[in-house]
């Protein structure tokens, strides 16, 4: 019977380790749903290192487990093995691939980190966004249509910034995100609005100013493939666009504390009509709340503090005429 040679075998072997690898690679159920536009270039990147690993991890393991059949200990046969000593192209080979490999993905994870904002170049440009009324959706500070205008400040230089292809393009809904032991408060400040919990809307184009009041802390959205740290004294950005409607957590992933595993929030993605109903639904009732709080009976007048006893008895006259 006529022997196949090697060359032909490794040649069949490598093809089958190559289509199951690329298989693996696309049908792994390792993340969670992509839930923003960052998602699909970070998943991108993911799934080429799964292929990557599934091919070495079968090549390696497969060579072990050929290798204990082909030179295992056969009765009778007490004598040492075939010395084998180096293999100077087969020592070549193994130390070029890896580094090629290395070389190709830090190539294209600079490619994805840029395309995904985190090369954004245009870091000092005044903070001037949205262009939606009545919403948490600043005004622009050069506005001439008669909306309060937002003082421009510097945006924080480090975080992912805008997407590559919409560089000089405002965010259309700014939040200041402030992380503390062990909460995080989302503050809306055109809108004044404040929350434990950061809603936006679907489509939008959001960036959350990151700060910290005590110790390093890092925001993660795992649904969005995004985390960024919000360290005290040091601004920090993070920008995205959520595609899917929906309730996705949000996790502090630096420990910052005894309680750090629950320091826990929520994403709310809304519609864009029902983001505009909690948003006016919350402007009111905070700015109830902060009527009732601000009002000292203490510090009242007597007539300012009768005021409203002696107008359900219908005597006002009588005390303003006294």
């Amino acid at each position: 019977m006529q022997q196949i040679p090697v060359s032909l075998l490794t040649l069949v072997a490598g093809v089958v380790i190559t289509l199951f690898s690329l298989w693996v690679g696309q049908h792994h159920s390792l993340l969670p749903e992509q839930a923003s536009q960052q998602a699909p270039l970070v998943d991108g990147f993911f799934n080429i290192m799964v292929t990557i690993a599934t091919a070495l991890f079968v090549v390696v393991e497969g060579t072990i487990l050929i290798f204990l059949w082909k030179f295992r200990h056969r009765q009778g046969d007490d004598t040492d093995g075939a010395p084998v000593e180096g293999n100077l192209p087969l020592e070549v080979f193994w130390t070029a691939i890896p580094t090629i490999i290395v070389i190709v993905l830090g190539i294209y994870s600079v490619d994805v980190y840029g395309r995904m904002g985190g090369l954004d170049t245009h870091n000092h440009a005044p903070s001037h966004v949205a262009q939606m009324p009545g919403t948490a959706l600043a005004a622009t500070w050069n506005d001439a249509s008669g909306m309060e205008m937002a003082a421009p400040v510097n945006e924080p230089e480090i975080g992912i910034g805008a997407a590559s292809d919409r560089p000089q393009k405002p965010a259309d809904l700014a939040v200041d995100v402030t992380g503390m032991q062990f909460a995080w408060i989302f503050n809306y400040p055109d809108s004044g609005v404040m929350s434990s919990e950061l809603h936006v809307p679907v489509g939008a184009d959001v960036q959350l100013n990151l700060a910290a009041t005590d110790v390093i802390h890092s925001l993660w959205v795992p649904q969005f493939r995004l985390k960024q740290d919000a360290i005290p004294g040091i601004p920090t950005k993070l920008r995205f666009v959520a595609t899917k409607v929906g309730n996705y957590p949000i996790v502090c992933t630096e420990l910052c504390g005894g309680y750090h595993g629950s320091m826990r929030s929520q994403v709310v993605v809304h519609t864009p009509a029902e983001f505009e109903s909690w948003l006016a639904e919350n402007r009111i009732a905070q700015q109830e709340l902060k009527q009732a709080v601000a009002v000292n009976p203490a510090e009242l007048s007597t007539s300012d503090f009768l005021a409203p006893y002696t107008q359900k008895m219908g005597i006002e006259s009588i005390v303003h005429s006294h």
